[in-house]
């Protein structure tokens, strides 16, 4: 699990073979294509080698659609509701989005505000060289970062320049430094 954690993204198509099914849960998370418990049958193996290789194929057009998303020169602005009436928050003042119980909110230097889009809608719509997914929970805004903690385990925390902390998850991490080095 450690080594398969380290890889750097992108991550080669990892199928986990093994005796014991306490790690399936940590395997999924770094995004495993299988995990196989013992004995392995030669169909149970040919299934799981089909899958890796459909997901090969996958990770070409997610690379092609990166590329294509990384073009995108203008900033955003996202629409957010305050009371009775919207508001237009500019993306550079935006610190963060967060999740919080099917809800979406915005987090900037005026405030929190709720707004519509999904964190996963807002990862697609947003430039991934400016706004990074540091959890299941929290989409950070690069520039908001000033500093970055390793914690034991492969995770860490994020300092924003507001004072704010906020986890990363093992799985995002490393990409986080290497998007923080300007290398994605």
């Amino acid at each position: 699990m450690d080594v398969a954690a380290c890889l750097p993204e992108p991550r080669p198509h990892i199928i986990f073979c093994t005796a014991y099914d306490q790690h399936a849960v940590d395997a999924f998370e770094l995004h495993a294509v299988d995990y196989l418990l013992k004995p392995i049958s030669r169909a149970r193996l040919s299934q799981a080698l089909d899958r890796a290789r459909v997901l090969g194929a996958g990770a070409r057009e997610a690379a092609l659609d990166r590329t294509v998303r990384s073009q995108r020169t203008g900033p955003a602005r996202f629409l957010v509701r305050n009371a009775a009436h919207y508001i237009v928050v500019g993306e550079a003042r935006v610190h963060y989005f967060a999740a919080e119980e099917g809800l979406t909110r915005l987090v900037g230097e005026s405030g929190q505000y709720w707004m519509d889009p999904t964190l996963n809608e807002l990862e697609q719509r947003l430039d991934a060289s400016r706004f990074l997914r540091i959890s299941r929970a929290h989409l950070v805004n690069l520039n908001a970062v000033s500093e970055v903690f390793p914690l034991p385990g492969g995770s860490g925390e994020v300092l924003l320049k507001s004072g704010q902390r906020l986890e990363v998850s093992r799985r995002r991490f490393r990409e986080l430094l290497k998007a923080l080095e300007g290398n994605m």
